[in-house]
């Protein structure tokens, strides 16, 4: 029962990293990657397509996507898409392809950037002691569970949590060097 509490924790740690690095991934850094328009929905044939299942997303350059959809018919579609996600990018259609430039970031955007991911990193250890909470419940309603070996569980507990808080703390300290860097 003990290793079930710690399996589940240790799963819901990493769903909170996870979670953590797929918001961050989202924030424009000032450099291209495919990533930046995974929030981009394509009408389809009358359905709301996520981008990567009608168009293939290439990095050109550091500063520089191009979207090219797999049906000719589809680029005006692809382009309103793109201007309708309100991601602050301008798309420029060349007929079977979409470029999209990536601006470059001022001093402030970087901040405040800055700033979101403190807070998304501030979420995702508050996660964390959420779980943290639940599995030291779980661990305490366990019938005949004896106190040393409580004390140790929770012990153990406590490890996993402090290592996860580590990893977000890591994992955002990179995420801002990103962004600060020019």
């Amino acid at each position: 029962m003990e290793q079930e509490i710690l399996d589940d924790l240790d799963r819901g740690l990493h769903g909170a990293l996870d979670a953590f690095r797929r918001e961050c991934n989202k924030l424009r850094t000032g450099r291209a990657h495919a990533s930046l328009l995974d929030s981009v929905r394509v009408d389809y044939y009358g359905s709301e397509s996520p981008l990567s299942q009608v168009a293939t997303v290439h990095v050109v350059d550091p500063r520089l996507l191009q979207v090219k959809p797999w049906e000719r018919h589809m680029v005006p579609a692809v382009d309103k898409a793109i201007m309708a996600a309100n991601l602050g990018l301008t798309p420029s259609n060349r007929g079977d392809v979409i470029l999209v430039p990536i601006p470059a970031m001022t001093g402030e955007r970087r901040k405040e950037l800055v700033k979101v991911v403190k807070h998304l990193a501030e979420e995702a250890k508050v996660s964390c002691r959420n779980h943290r909470r639940d599995a030291m419940d779980m661990l305490e309603a366990i019938d005949d569970f004896p106190e040393d070996d409580l004390l140790k569980a929770k012990k153990k507990v406590q490890e996993l949590v402090d290592a996860m808080g580590r990893k977000i703390d890591q994992a955002a300290a990179d995420k801002e060097t990103e962004i600060l860097e020019v």
